[in-house]
């Protein structure tokens, strides 16, 4: 099963890291990729733009509007993501254990489905593997 593992931080945080901090972050992501693909569970994975060079479009009164920012003003936002090929979510569930830290503060473990992932008339979509 697929799973997207999205990393969120405050992006305020991130500016006020030290190179120090910063190379810290980025040798455990590159141990962490390269174990992740010696295991053949890495499907994909990448950091992500600032939010403030975020542009979101938007469906307004029937039109869509695209504006300047991410789609939520939290104080979190998205700053990368992995994509795992795992056998339970339990898995991945132990993977996002691994990244949360000083920067990454949160993970969200997404089930990836190989469609769109749109549900036939009368199916249910499980929250659990």
């Amino acid at each position: 099963m697929k799973f997207a593992l999205l990393m969120y931080s405050d992006p305020a945080e991130t500016a006020a890291m030290s190179r120090d901090q910063l190379r810290e972050v980025g040798r455990k992501h590159e141990r962490l990729r390269a174990e992740l693909t010696a295991a053949g569970i890495l499907v994909a994975g990448a950091g992500m733009g600032h939010a403030d060079q975020t542009t979101t479009v938007r469906l307004s009164g029937g039109a869509q509007v695209a504006g300047p920012g991410p789609l939520s003003a939290a104080r979190e936002q998205l700053t990368a993501y992995y994509v795992l090929e795992c056998a339970s979510s339990a898995e991945a569930v132990g993977v996002a254990e691994r990244i949360v830290d000083f920067h990454v503060t949160s993970v969200e473990v997404r089930h990836v489905h190989d469609s769109f992932g749109m549900v036939e008339a009368g199916a249910g979509v499980s929250a659990r593997s």
